[in-house]
Parts: structure tokens; C-alpha cells; sequence
């Protein structure tokens, strides 16, 4: 049994960062096209964020299932990055700072990085620069900070809010040289602290979005010659997923409620099932070094390199899909209602049925956990 992922002719709809014409789509896709001619023919920035939630309804109308949804979702975003970067530096060369003194590369980070983007996520993103002379630092240092700040505005102002973290190529901490990056993974792996290995989380889910993706290419050989050395590292990675254990309670029946929840009966699915399976995935790859960054990825890495059984595999990709597809339909429906989407899923309208698979689902997930952290 192997796990196939070809290509999509979808994953080409906003490979080059335009919008596609609305005329020029077979009849087949007039949900798409209807969608198209209502944001009309130049939108700005805003425009084509807010359009969003209307791409989400035509791409459900031609059946697509919410995984794929949550691709094109993370095509678009880059799509909106590349765009924000290109208008900051057409900016900044117009006001004399020039063209980039040395090769960038920025990156996406979190969900956007694994191409599995639901609706009204905030920004996560980092830089990479091609190294230089310490003696030119505050120069070019200044271009690429300046590069930041404006590029993040711009985004925020469009409707993709700040990190409220802080994780943005803005910042010093996620704005390196290449080789600061590889010595920042040196130090964050050196030792088992509970800040290092989150920040390490966050930037081990990356995708290049604009610039010299050899740059990227460059990090991920870091983190592969770092991370599956550092037994202790690795093993606060574990330790860390039980802080966001799965949605159930000690009798495996559905746990809702908790801090922020809307009603008693809503079950945060996505810090209590999304990203436990996300994070046991995750810690699997490092330790197999494998470079995917896209949950659905990973688990095909991980059956190629015989750690984990395809029947599994193909079980846990099934599970991601599900709970995709309930985080969406739960965050249009919220949409709908004039609130905005989140990542809580009320239970008591799914039925019987959906609330039993879900249990399972939840499970499952428990069971991963278990095996990635060998407990």
C-alpha cells in the first residue's frame, strides 16, 4: 500500500499572484467565475482578502473537499505576501533606499507554511538574508527591518492581522543572516527549555514566499543537522504536546467548555484536536529528517521511511481531513452569523453520528501522541 499526492491543476489558480479572468473559465467552474466577477477586475490588497469567504463558498459549491480549500486558502495568502512585498520595495526604491543590498528570502510560517490555511488566520512569517560583513550590519540590517515593518503593515492593513506573538520578519529575533539562523538553531537545541522549543516549533514549518528559495533550502539543512541529534530537545517537543491535550475526558467521551468557549458544548477543535495531530506529526518528521512541511506530506515521508504504517497513515490523513472540513463549515457558519471565525466547533449540532466519529477521531489522535513521544 503506498500514499500517492499528485499534482492539482487547482494549486496553479494563484501560482503566478494574479486573479484569474472570469471569461476565460469553462462553464464547468461558474461558481468560480461568478465569485471572480463580483471582486471585480483591479482589487486592492483589502479587497482580494476580503474576498476570501466568497471563494471559500465557490469553491464548496464545486464540491471541493475543505483540505483542498485549505491549500488554495494558503495559495491565495502567499499570493497576497508576494504582492505586499513587491508594492513595499517598489516603495522603498521610490524613496531612495535602492534595491536590497544582499538576497533575501521570506518565509510563511504555521498553517499558511503547511498549506492548510482556514479562514481569518493573523500573520506568521520570518527572513532570511544571505550573509554579510558584521561591519555592514547596520546598513543593510536597516533595509530589511524598514522591508519588514512595511510589508506586515501593509498586510495588517488588508485585514491579515499582526502576530500578536510577535512572530514576524519585522522583529530581530525572526530577521537573520543565514548563518545566524543556523547558530539560533544550535542554541535552541542545545538544551531543554520550555520558551526554545516553542520558538523552534514555530520555525519548523516553513515555506519561501518571495525571494531566493535557496536560502530556505539552506535552513532546512540546519534543521536537519541539528534537531534529530538533540535527544533532550526532542523530548520536550513530546513533553510540550500534552499541554494541549486531545478534546476528551478521562472517560474518552467529548470535553467541551474551557476558557473563551461560546457555549458549555463548543470543543476548541482546533488547539484540542487540529494541532495535537499537527504536533505529533511534526515531532515524527524531525526525528526521520524529513523536510515536508505539510502535515499530509509528512505522513507519506514517514510511511516511505517505514516509520509508520501506510493503513495508519492514510487512517491519520482522513482525520486531518475531517477535522478540516468541520473547522470550516463551523467558521463560515460563523461568518454567517456576523461573528468571526475561530477555531470552536459546537457539538451538539453535528448528530449522533458525527459526534461518535469524532470521539474516534480524538482518539486516534491520543493514540499518535503516545507513539511520537514513545510513552
Amino acid at each position: 500500500m503506498r500514499l500517492l499526492h499528485r499534482a492539482s491543476p487547482w494549486r496553479t489558480l494563484f501560482a503566478d499572484g494574479a486573479v484569474p479572468e472570469p471569461g476565460r473559465l469553462p462553464a464547468l467552474l461558474s461558481p468560480l467565475g461568478e465569485a471572480l466577477e463580483r471582486l471585480g477586475a483591479a482589487p486592492d490588497l483589502a479587497e482580494l482578502h476580503a474576498w476570501q469567504p466568497s471563494l471559500v463558498d465557490a469553491l464548496t459549491r464545486l464540491d471541493l473537499p475543505a483540505w483542498r480549500i485549505a491549500q488554495l486558502l494558503s495559495d491565495h495568502n502567499h499570493a497576497l505576501y508576494r504582492r505586499a512585498i513587491a508594492a513595499s520595495l517598489a516603495e522603498m526604491r521610490a524613496r531612495g533606499w535602492g534595491r536590497p543590498p544582499v538576497d533575501f528570502c521570506v518565509l510563511t510560517l504555521g498553517s499558511a507554511a503547511r498549506h492548510e490555511s482556514l479562514l481569518a488566520p493573523d500573520q506568521d512569517n520570518a527572513m532570511i538574508l544571505a550573509d554579510y560583513p558584521d561591519a555592514r550590519h547596520t546598513e543593510i540590517d536597516a533595509y530589511f527591518q524598514s522591508l519588514g515593518e512595511r510589508f506586515t503593515a501593509r498586510l495588517a492593513a488588508a485585514g491579515i492581522p499582526l502576530c500578536p506573538g510577535h512572530v514576524m520578519a519585522r522583529w530581530p529575533m525572526w530577521r537573520k543572516r543565514r548563518s545566524e539562523w543556523d547558530a539560533q538553531l544550535a542554541i535552541w537545541t542545545a538544551e531543554r527549555r520550555v520558551k526554545r522549543v516553542q520558538q523552534a516549533n514555530i520555525l519548523l514549518d516553513f515555506h519561501p514566499v518571495h525571494g531566493d528559495a535557496t536560502l530556505a533550502d539552506a535552513l532546512a539543512d540546519s534543521v536537519a543537522r541539528h534537531l534529530p541529534r538533540a535527544g533532550g530537545f526532542l523530548d520536550e517537543m513530546g513533553a510540550l504536546l500534552d499541554e494541549t491535550p486531545v478534546a476528551l475526558d478521562r472517560r474518552g467521551r467529548l470535553a467541551g467548555g474551557g476558557e473563551g468557549a461560546p457555549s458549555g458544548s463548543a470543543v476548541d477543535l482546533k488547539h484540542r484536536g487540529l494541532l495535537p495531530l499537527i504536533g505529533a506529526v511534526r515531532l515524527l518528521a524531525v526525528r526521520h529528517r524529513l523536510r515536508a512541511a505539510a502535515t499530509r506530506e509528512r505522513l507519506s515521508g514517514l510511511v516511505a521511511a517505514r516509520a509508520l504504517e501506510a493503513a495508519r497513515a492514510e487512517e491519520l490523513i482522513r482525520i486531518l481531513e475531517r477535522l478540516q472540513a468541520l473547522l470550516l463549515e463551523a467558521q463560515r457558519a460563523a461568518l454567517g452569523q456576523g461573528r468571526a471565525p475561530d477555531g470552536w466547533v459546537g457539538i451538539d449540532g453535528l448528530g449522533e453520528d458525527r459526534r461518535r466519529l469524532l470521539r474516534h477521531d480524538l482518539r486516534r489522535i491520543r493514540d499518535l501522541v503516545c507513539h511520537a513521544t514513545k510513552r
